[in-house]
This record gives C-alpha cells, sequence and structure tokens, in this order.
C-alpha cells in the first residue's frame, strides 16, 4: 500500500469516526439536554467538513502520483 493509499484511507476512517461522535453526541443532547453535548457534536459534524475539505484537497494536489 502506497503512501497516498495509505493517507486517504486515513482520512476517510477520520470522517466516519468524526461523523459517529457527532451523532452520539446529538443523540446524547437529545436524550439529557446538555448543551456541551449539542456543542460537541457541531463540533464533530464540523470536523468531518474540514476533513473532507482536506481529503479533496490532498488528492486535487497528488492527482498526479499513482496508488500503488
Amino acid at each position: 500500500m502506497s503512501l497516498k493509499a495509505f493517507h486517504v484511507f486515513f482520512v476517510i476512517v477520520s470522517v466516519l469516526c468524526a461523523v459517529v461522535f457527532g451523532a452520539w453526541s446529538v443523540a446524547d443532547y437529545a436524550r439529557a439536554g446538555r448543551g456541551s453535548a449539542l456543542l460537541l457534536g457541531i463540533i464533530g459534524f464540523a470536523s468531518a467538513v474540514a476533513l473532507i475539505w482536506y481529503g479533496l484537497w490532498f488528492l486535487r494536489k497528488l492527482k498526479n502520483v499513482s496508488y500503488l
């Protein structure tokens, strides 16, 4: 596995973790009503968006480098 493929895989896993964390925090807010859980959910979803943007930027920057 090349370094580029590993990096793309790591970004995808990070996005999934951030989305799950955001969803868990929002569900905890709905259950308990704590504002801090809602804030953490928003931060989780925002970090997922930032990671998606970074992943797309990374792929555009290194489009001429092969995956193998």
